[in-house]
């Protein structure tokens, strides 16, 4: 065998940093580890600053806390504390409401975003919305980011005695819901409040849920009237129905896991006009689908990144919720 002679110094020298630059290229490469909270928000909220980089403010009564989200000025107010309420508070526009630790929150009501703008709602550890309150409502608004919250009540009362955990309605549009857990309550998420209501919500109600998990929660996963929803990289545990798209609703239905659910995907239930629905990917688990009209919404007006539903299950249980920012 021919021997090569020694390489000089010089060649060492460049094979080093040819090697020390590929290392660099790999590690650059690397993907973000499954469950990483995102800085800003993915889909159609995305944009949404809340506050941006106004000094935060610390409460822990709820005497404090309606004063700090009054107004329309940059503001982060941060929640120390669980805080029981009755209804519901109001939040202006260009806030970040952050909860401090896993356990910070509010219990028996929830938050109202009514025709503000630019709204930042994470961290936080939302409990038993009795009606006529939901845990968030969000009401004629628009670019709203909903990230690593708590949302739960009990299923032992009457259907009808909590409210919905997170509602969606009159025309709202650019809302991203990511990385929350539902648990416990039987009408999880509805978008677009009433069949009646097609004057104001057509061309708006554009929703992006991703990397939720839902359990124990029967229905409204989300229920998605007149609007534009991209569903994606979401686990869905113990519901009746699922995904639920009518009055013309377009909904993509992508990558999820399904499990214990009955119906994953319906079209055609419970309005006069059915909604649309585009399934790609889900791991539906046995569950039925009841797609009644495929619809046209099948790519989003924004960059992501689905994960394959082989590994939507461990990065949402290890990373959705209050506490894992």
């Amino acid at each position: 065998m021919p021997t090569r002679p020694p390489r000089t110094h010089a060649q060492r020298s460049a094979l080093v940093a040819g090697a020390a630059a590929l290392a660099t290229v790999v590690v650059l490469a690397l993907p973000q580890p499954a469950g990483a909270a995102e800085t800003s928000p993915i889909g159609f909220g995305a944009g949404t600053t809340g506050g941006g980089s106004a000094s935060a403010v610390t409460v822990s009564t709820l005497a404090a806390f309606k004063t700090a989200v009054t107004g329309n000025a940059a503001k982060v107010v941060k929640v120390n504390g669980l805080i029981s309420l009755s209804g519901q508070v109001d939040i202006g526009s260009n806030t970040t409401v952050l909860g401090v630790g896993s356990s910070s929150g509010f219990t028996g009501g929830g938050l109202r975003l009514k025709r503000v703008t630019n709204v930042v709602i994470r961290n936080l550890n939302i409990s038993k919305p009795v009606a006529p309150a939901d845990g968030v409502t969000v009401e004629r608004s628009t670019k709203v980011w909903i990230d690593h919250n708590s949302f739960s009540a009990d299923r032992q009362h009457d259907k009808d005695y909590y409210d919905g955990l997170l509602d969606i309605n009159h025309g709202s549009d650019n809302v991203t819901v990511s990385w929350n857990t539902f648990k416990d309550h039987f009408k999880g998420s509805l978008v677009g409040h009433s069949d009646n209501n097609a004057s104001e919500d057509t061309g708006h109600l554009k929703v992006t849920y991703h990397h939720n998990h839902f359990s124990n929660v029967y229905s409204r996963i989300p229920s998605l009237r007149f609007g534009t929803g991209h569903f994606y990289d979401n686990y869905v545990v113990g519901a009746e129905t699922a995904v639920h798209s009518r009055m013309g609703a377009q909904m993509l239905v992508e990558n999820n896991v399904f499990r214990s659910t009955k119906v994953a995907v319906t079209t055609n239930r419970s309005s006069d006009i059915d909604g649309y629905a585009n399934l790609r990917g889900n791991d539906l688990g046995g569950a039925a689908t009841e797609v009644s009209r495929v619809g046209t919404f099948t790519n989003p007006p924004y960059s992501y990144t689905a994960e394959p539903a082989s590994s939507v299950a461990a990065s949402v249980t290890s990373g959705a919720g209050a506490g894992k920012l």
